[in-house]
């Protein structure tokens, strides 16, 4: 949960809130999904091989322009899930390409509407895909877990509106028009992440405390509350930090967009983006994109039920890894070792280990994929939910790094959790690209020691980029850094809200665990667009000695870096090490630092 600026810029005239149509349908058709091939057995024939391709299951709808009552059945998902924040339920909307007329589709929770065309404006909308908060009384800041992919929106009143925090990314989409940021009401809101995505007419965050964009191109921006961060987008506002907060980098360093799905003709299949350096603007411009596009027949289609040794073997065997919407429970690590294997979850399919095990292990290998997931923390505690490369990995994967996109990670919230250590990059030239790490502040299983998780994201690699970093609450440390030449465009962060006193957070002779910190060991780092926020809430007299940590050394460089306290629960001393002016009161304004050193 977050609490919000005291004066976020919002419009003076209310604007009616759009409520669902509620329409009571029946069971949705299996119809919807026969476009798809049939499987065969779930678990391999009798030769033990694992098949691939099959249907991807009933949570899986696909509409083309011909399907009847196309905004009934979107709406009786939404119905279900505009207020699920910790349900089971998961659902992947997708369309294929055509033109949809009069459409709004109310995105909830664990759902994810995409395009089928190669092209974002091979699949259009004349119509609406929204994210608002009349669930949560107009206040955004809980509209995680769902996202919006591959498709071109004309809305219908000119402007879309897209009132998201963390977990919810909007890309690879051509807006014919305005987008809009923040809920009806303009309340609260907490995001967010743009990539990839084209926005003909201007951008109003309006009450977003942050945003990051990357690689696309917008009509402008309206205005900026906190830090507002840009690489490699066109029509970026200039560089203007502390006011207004912008962060703006021409190009982004290294990028790889996310494997998507597509229909090729009468055949599904897999799109995986080529690697891009000093990207600007989107990937799909001048017509086609460069990569590689994978049958659908190469993938083993993931459904519930499935064990981690068949998903195993399936990778033994040479398959790709298409999770469909669901939650799987797994007892060993979904090991991942061979080169340019693409893992893509689809509704935000969800992966919790059982019996303290790691979820999922990436070898030291080339060009691993791995997009889509979410991992949720067991009730028995886990050293590391993801390890990218084992401890020591050496091996240069600059040609062909390995990607995680929209790979989330939860403790706590939807029940017990526990990890010592979220994700473990060990790895070096891995792109980490938009996470939020999680350890839950509200939810089910939740208390200091409750869902205990004392690391939120620890690289160990060299040369690792991220590029859209959230990670929030942890016990200890929320990010640490021990590899070289690391680089972050933009990172946002909370400290735990329920630290229960002073001595509680006490790091030897320092105030508290920064949220992001630089091993002393460290030569080389840098960091853009970086915000730390505290709300010590169960003790206000709480005080962080700072944000950020990080050797004074001349190849140590941080651009933009603000702490903020929310409502005065709690205060920092300073933003990074010694360096910058203490928070104070009970007033929610940032203390910034523009360069370090």
């Amino acid at each position: 949960m977050h609490v919000p600026p005291t004066n976020p810029a919002a419009p003076t005239a209310p604007h009616r809130r759009r409520r669902s149509k509620a329409l009571g349908f029946a069971a949705l058709a299996v119809s919807l999904l026969m476009a798809f091939p049939t499987a065969r057995s779930a678990f391999g024939d009798e030769t033990g091989e694992v098949p691939g391709g099959g249907d991807l299951g009933p949570n899986v709808l696909v509409f083309d322009p011909s399907t009847p009552d196309i905004q009934g059945k979107v709406d009786e998902i939404f119905k279900k899930q505009e207020s699920a924040q910790f349900g089971s339920d998961r659902y992947a909307l997708m369309f294929k390409p055509g033109t949809y007329n009069d459409i709004n589709a109310q995105i909830g929770f664990y759902t994810s509407i995409a395009g089928l065309g190669l092209n974002p404006d091979d699949t259009t909308f004349n119509g609406d895909v929204t994210v608002d908060a009349g669930w949560f009384d107009g206040n955004a800041t809980q509209n995680f877990w769902r996202s919006a992919e591959n498709l071109a929106l004309d809305p219908v009143n000119g402007t879309n509106r897209w009132a998201v925090s963390q977990a919810a990314p909007f890309r690879r989409m051509h807006v014919k028009g305005g987008l809009n940021l923040a809920p009806d009401g303009y309340g609260w809101a907490s995001g967010g992440y743009i990539a990839d995505s084209k926005i003909d007419g201007q951008v109003g965050p309006y009450s977003q405390q942050q945003w990051y964009t990357r690689d696309s191109s917008v009509g402008g921006w309206g205005n900026g509350v906190w830090n507002m961060t840009f690489s490699g987008v066109e029509g970026a506002p200039a560089q203007s930090f502390p006011e207004p907060p912008y962060t703006t980098l021409d190009t982004t360093p290294v990028s790889r967009e996310k494997p998507f799905r597509y229909l090729d003709g009468d055949a599904y299949k897999v799109f995986a983006p080529a690697k891009r350096t000093n990207a600007r603007g989107t990937s799909w411009a001048d017509g086609t994109p460069e990569g590689e596009s994978i049958p659908l027949d190469q993938f083993y289609v993931v459904k519930p039920g499935a064990t981690a040794q068949t998903i195993n073997a399936a990778v033994d065997q040479g398959l790709h890894l298409l999770f469909t919407p669901g939650v799987y429970h797994v007892d060993e690590p979904i090991e991942i070792d061979r080169a340019n294997t693409v893992a893509l979850g689809l509704g935000l399919a969800t992966i919790i280990p059982d019996n303290g095990v790691t979820a999922i292990k990436v070898g030291d290998v080339d060009g691993v994929k791995l997009a889509g997931l979410l991992v949720d923390a067991g009730p028995v505690n886990s050293s590391v939910l993801v390890e990218v490369g084992p401890e020591g990995s050496s091996g240069d994967h600059a040609a062909n790094p390995t990607s995680l996109q929209d790979v989330f990670v939860r403790i706590g919230g939807a029940g017990p959790g526990k990890a010592t250590t979220s994700i473990v990059v060990n790895s070096d030239d891995t792109i980490i690209d938009h996470t939020w790490v999680w350890r839950a502040d509200h939810g089910e299983g939740v208390g200091w020691e409750t869902n205990r998780a004392d690391y939120g994201v620890h690289v160990k690699g060299d040369d690792v980029l991220a590029t859209g970093l959230f990670v929030e609450h942890f016990n200890k440390y929320d990010v640490r850094w021990s590899g070289e030449n690391g680089k972050t465009i933009f990172f946002q962060n909370e400290k735990a809200y329920d630290a229960p006193n002073q001595a509680a957070i006490q790091n030897g002779d320092i105030k508290g665990y920064a949220g992001y910190k630089v091993d002393d060991s460290v030569t080389t780092h840098e960091g853009w667009g970086m915000g730390s926020y505290c709300f010590f809430d169960v003790d206000p007299t709480i005080r962080q000695q700072h944000g950020f940590q990080a050797p004074v050394k001349p190849g140590v460089k941080f651009h933009d870096l603000l702490v903020v306290s929310l409502g005065g629960k709690g205060q920092y001393d300073h933003v990074i090490n010694d360096t910058g002016s203490p928070t104070s009161g009970d007033t929610t304004v940032p203390s910034q630092v523009v360069s370090f050193p």
